[in-house]
């Protein structure tokens, strides 16, 4: 079994159908138009690295099916050595691209869960949604698959479960169970690179009910599976993507709305359909192993940062130990995401199915820190930048080259003698890109909100068990229960 390179990832998007939209227009290559050409060059870049002798080990490992030789990121994560590879991974794509990778993270964490949660659902229900599951990963494995996962639903009315929506299209569901296959509609959004993967893995986005069963739903479909609409959403850099230069690096992320419309999907690809029971164990696993390993995708962009921030001192006519305090703050909180996440995974276990389960715990612990931490170290990155990188008050590519006046703009971009002015405004626009532009990754949302992950951290506290250790240590030989709730 081959690795595939850069050429073959490409030829494999290229012969998709067209079914990606944006701003009205039908983008029919998804490797050369503006608007997602970019998150492919992200993409790519994993392939390259799959054939560097200086990263192979972090993007190739051996198949525990076929002991061949594979891409990372179809592989089985079945000890702690081997989902700490999933963090390396996430580190250093960051570190090449600056951006998210999406294709390359959710689906692999997608194929990982399922394959434990069907050998639950297997064992109870005597289906044999593993063996389906494994024939997939088979062909993900051989053909280098770059898959995204799909599980945000557009929800609706927040205060209503998917079978009270007005409209059951808010959330993914099963519309029709036939012989050979499921029928499903619905809306899935704010999906993470969608435009860049050849496959798309549908898990449910929450826990459900009975009453919920047809939003029990896992599976998996081709990108350009009939019946399909995918709509590229705004980014930030949008004003930018369409320019020349430097504006904005040659790599980026796109979000998805993914509109399906009665699609069908074969037995063969479809890994639940209606076993509600099931739906909280894929949420359990998926977010404790996403969760902690998303600590290195912002410890990645924050390396990046930190070199960012040193390049604009420099090219001011500052050494970057002039600011060395700020970027040890700046190396601290990526080493602290990494990190916490890092012990989420050594605090876990192995599934009985095979597949390691990291600590829940620490994994939504670390989400809290994702969703705070990063947003200090672009503060700092920008504050080291100055002024130039941070109040949007810079020329673009074409008036830095512009016939006329090109000349005159570029002595005033100019700082240090020892640095070119096009050597300041790539470094400029390059801090401006990670901290406020398409750069930024979702820290906030992407994985779940930080409000959900605190929801995990104290349903996992016991309270009550830390009380009676202060209580022992403190020597107090009465009880002291928590105050019974009074009545209205």
């Amino acid at each position: 079994m081959a690795l595939k390179t850069r050429e073959d990832y490409l030829k494999s998007l290229k012969a998709m159908r067209p079914n990606v939209y944006k701003f009205g227009e039908l983008i029919k290559d998804v490797t050369t138009h503006p608007a997602t050409r970019r998150t492919v060059e992200s993409h790519a870049r994993a392939f390259d690295m799959s054939h560097d002798s200086e990263y192979a080990d972090i993007f190739t490992t051996v198949s525990s099916f076929t002991g061949e030789k594979i891409h990372r990121w179809t592989s089985m994560m079945t000890n702690l050595e081997e989902i700490m590879y999933n963090a390396k991974l996430k580190r250093a794509m960051y570190r090449v691209t600056g951006t998210c990778a999406g294709g390359l993270c959710v689906g692999w964490n997608a194929l990982n869960v399922m394959w434990n949660v069907t050998y639950e659902m297997d064992k109870e229900y005597g289906t044999n949604y593993q063996e389906r599951l494994k024939k997939w990963i088979l062909q993900a494995q051989e053909k280098g698959l770059v898959v995204a996962g799909a599980l945000t639903d557009a929800k609706g009315d927040r205060s209503l479960r998917p079978s009270q929506q007005s409209d059951p299209d808010s959330n993914l569901r099963i519309k029709e169970v036939r012989e050979d296959g499921i029928v499903i509609s619905g809306f899935k959004t704010m999906i993470c690179g969608v435009a860049a993967s050849n496959e798309i893995f549908l898990l449910p986005g929450s826990g459900y009910r009975e009453d919920d069963q047809d939003y029990a739903l896992a599976c998996v479909v081709p990108r350009d599976i009939e019946g399909l609409t995918i709509v590229e959403t705004r980014r930030p850099s949008d004003s930018r993507e369409y320019e020349e230069g430097f504006d904005i690096p040659e790599t980026g992320i796109t979000q998805a709305y993914l509109l399906f419309t009665d699609c069908f999907v074969p037995n063969e690809r479809v890994f639940m359909c209606k076993e509600y029971k099931y739906t909280g164990k894929i949420i359990q696993y998926f977010t404790a192993n996403y969760r902690a390993c998303i600590g290195a995708c912002v410890a990645g962009q924050g390396d990046v940062m930190i070199g960012a921030a040193a390049l604009m001192a420099r090219t001011n006519g500052l050494a970057a130990s002039t600011f060395i305090n700020k970027i040890i703050d700046m190396a601290i909180n990526n080493e602290t995401t990494y990190g916490v996440g890092i012990g989420a995974m050594a605090l876990g276990k192995q599934h009985p199915a095979g597949c390691w389960v990291s600590d829940s715990l620490m994994a939504h612990t670390n989400k809290v820190h994702v969703a705070t931490l990063p947003y200090e170290t672009k503060r700092l990155c920008q504050d080291i930048g100055g002024g130039i990188v941070e109040t949007g008050c810079f020329p673009s590519y074409k008036d830095f080259n512009d016939p006329l006046y090109g000349h005159l703009v570029q002595r005033a971009v100019k700082a240090s003698d020892k640095f070119s002015a096009e050597t300041r405004a790539r470094a400029a626009r390059l801090v401006e890109w990670l901290t406020l532009g398409a750069g930024v990754p979702g820290c906030m949302h992407g994985g779940g909100s930080p409000d959900g992950a605190k929801l995990v951290v104290r349903a996992n506290t016991p309270i009550d068990l830390y009380a009676e250790y202060a209580r022992k240590v403190a020597g107090i030989t009465e009880e002291v229960p928590e105050p019974e709730k009074k009545k209205k």
